[in-house]
C-alpha cells in the first residue's frame, strides 16, 4: 500500500478558473492576468480540478506535493483587503479594514 499525500487549494475571486490536461501533468490557471499561468507537475505528483475554483494536488512524496503547492499559490496569493487570491482550503484570511474604515472608527 503507498502513500497518498494531498493538498487542496481554492481559488476565490470573480473569473478565477483552473483547468488541468495531459491527465493531470498541466495545470492552467486563469487568474487576472491578460494570459494564463502554466504549471507542469513534478513527476510524482498529479493535479486534478473537481471544479473550476477547486485544485487537488496529489502524489507520494509529501515535500514534493507541498512545494508544487505553494508554488502554484505563489502567483497569485490571497490578498488581505478582499480576500481574493489561491488559498489553501483550510485557510482563514483576516480582512483588514481599509483606510475609509479605519477614519469612521477614529470618529
Amino acid at each position: 500500500m503507498e502513500a497518498r499525500f494531498f493538498r487542496f487549494l481554492k481559488l476565490v475571486g470573480v473569473g478565477f478558473k483552473a483547468r488541468t490536461e495531459r491527465e493531470g501533468r498541466e495545470l492552467f490557471l486563469k487568474v487576472g492576468f491578460s494570459h494564463e499561468v502554466q504549471f507542469t507537475a513534478p513527476p510524482a505528483v498529479r493535479v486534478y480540478c473537481f471544479k473550476p475554483n477547486l485544485i487537488c494536488c496529489i502524489g507520494i512524496d509529501k515535500q514534493r506535493v507541498h512545494s508544487f503547492a505553494g508554488a502554484v499559490r505563489t502567483s497569485k496569493p490571497p490578498e488581505v483587503y478582499k480576500g481574493k487570491g489561491i488559498l489553501y482550503i483550510e485557510e482563514v484570511i483576516k480582512i483588514k479594514p481599509g483606510k475609509r474604515d479605519r477614519q469612521k472608527r477614529g470618529k
